[in-house]
């Protein structure tokens, strides 16, 4: 459960710094090293989620971390080695199947991009660029979003798969499949009892994977022109989500603080997922090589944070 940092600039004749002790230490839930299949990642991660949202409850699942550290790997996987979303849509529709003689079930999902700080339909491309609205019960919903209702994972696979390739990448010097984009996957569960006696009774869960993209510093990247814009609206929204997570952990505190979700369209977004009804889990990358060193402090730093959020339902 522990991760230690140790500093790879440790120069013997550095006087100034030499009696300061260089290594760090973070303590989390669960810690993965090289050597973790997919599997094991989802089922400490995910998979005691999923029974939560056919019961009701929101879960959100976050991939975190700099450039380069394997959140898309983690979330969507390769064809043999599937990733989060497959593996949490299989579970959801196992347990599903299971309630079907007192249970009507939907299932449907919709799967976004926020790109520079606009919102793309990623199974509608040509859709253009969609609004957030509120409605009037006060949840936040996007204006024109295409939802497909699906009975099957493997369905949600291909669509998946095509989405992803409408995903807005593009080669950075410090990786060269880089997301440059936001990707959000939201499924929503709706049941319905079979017995006419129990009154309409509706339970809604919903289910959010989000692939953030790649915090990434300008120096590390060189990056210049349209890939530099791209990583400020990057960093920007990471920073909204980062004092939304500040302001929610130091909650309980002395100070009552003020949540700012509209700083950006992801974190209005997710707003329910952070400060709401849900259950919520973030898989914090990071890269074990002593050049990201600066990234993986900030990284770790971000997600020690994100612990300390204690949520009144």
């Amino acid at each position: 459960q522990r991760v230690v940092l140790m500093d790879p600039s440790d120069d013997p004749d550095d006087i100034l710094r030499a009696n300061r002790s260089r290594e760090k230490t973070f303590v989390f839930d669960m810690v993965f090293d090289h050597r973790a299949t997919q599997e094991e990642v989802y089922v400490s991660t995910t998979k005691s989620l999923i029974g939560g949202v056919i019961s009701g409850y929101n879960a959100t699942i976050f991939a975190y971390g700099p450039t380069g550290a394997g959140k898309t790997y983690t979330m969507l996987g390769t064809g043999c080695e599937p990733g989060i979303y497959i593996r949490g849509l299989e579970d959801l529709f196992k347990a599903l199947e299971a309630t079907t003689k007192e249970m009507d079930y939907r299932v449907s999902m919709s799967y976004l991009e926020i790109y520079n700080e606009v919102i793309r339909d990623l199974l509608n491309p040509s859709s253009g660029f969609l609004d957030l609205r509120e409605d009037p019960r006060g949840s936040t919903q996007i204006a024109g979003i295409t939802e497909v209702s699906t009975t099957n994972a493997q369905e949600i696979m291909q669509l998946l798969m095509k989405g992803n390739k409408q995903r807005t990448q593009e080669p950075t010097p410090a990786n060269q499949t880089s997301s440059r984009s936001h990707a959000v996957l939201q499924v929503t569960v709706t049941q319905r009892s079979r017995r006419k006696a129990a009154g309409e009774e509706v339970r809604m869960g919903k289910l959010f994977m989000v692939d953030l993209a790649g915090s990434e510093r300008a120096a590390q990247t060189r990056n210049q022109g349209k890939r530099m814009k791209e990583g400020a609206h990057i960093n920007r929204s990471l920073l909204a989500l980062g004092n939304c997570i500040n302001a929610l952990s130091e909650k309980g505190g002395s100070r009552a603080q003020f949540v700012n979700f509209r700083d950006s369209k992801l974190t209005r977004l997710l707003k329910d997922s952070l400060g709401g009804n849900s259950r919520t889990v973030m898989i914090a990358h990071i890269s074990p090589a002593s050049t990201s060193f600066e990234e993986s402090r900030m990284t770790l730093t971000y997600a020690h944070r994100a612990r300390n959020i204690k949520t009144q339902v």
